[in-house]
């Protein structure tokens, strides 16, 4: 099994700062929560996120720039390496984040890569539901996303735990 048992998420709740909506349901952190310790870690992750039904994955970093999803809810599952994260907007909080954590970010949380090691890399994935889209924080965008994130679906499971994990009791 890939997860490391007795591992509870850390959770932050940002506010909406009027250009980033935020969400009032919590931003989850796993820390160390996935073993990676393997010549493949991506597919790990993969498998992990998979099983537990969230899909539309790819690999990648955290892009340098402010941007936050208003259509769907994200997990970033660290494969390899280390970055400092902020997470919530510019009035967010810088998390340090590496290989094996988790963070599970509520539909338009904002998110923004402020340095990585070298061989930093990311799986994301999503719920079941719309694609994903990039949202950059203007005026603009933050009225739209006010009317589009309480219509985002709450997923059925964990993308770590499955149907009995945390996010299933601490997102209402």
């Amino acid at each position: 099994m890939s997860v490391v048992s007795g591992v509870n998420p850390r959770t932050f709740v940002f506010a909406d700062d009027g250009l980033v909506p935020n969400n009032p349901m919590p931003f989850l952190v796993y820390p160390q929560a996935i073993d990676v310790d393997n010549d493949h870690p991506e597919k790990t992750i993969e498998g992990l996120f998979g099983a537990n039904g969230w899909g539309q994955m790819w690999r990648n970093g955290v892009y340098d720039y402010l941007h936050y999803h208003a259509t769907v809810h994200e997990a970033l599952g660290v494969a390899r390496g280390h970055a400092r994260v902020r997470f919530g907007g510019d009035r967010g909080k810088a998390l340090e984040i590496s290989a094996g954590d988790v963070a599970i970010l509520p539909a338009g949380t904002g998110h923004q890569g402020l340095s990585a090691s070298e061989d930093f890399w990311v799986v994301g994935a999503y719920p079941p539901g719309p694609p994903m889209q990039i949202t950059r924080p203007t005026p603009e965008n933050h009225r739209k996303a006010l009317k589009t994130i309480p219509e985002v679906a709450l997923p059925r499971t964990d993308p770590v735990m499955g149907a009995e994990g945390p996010l299933v009791r601490l997102w209402k």
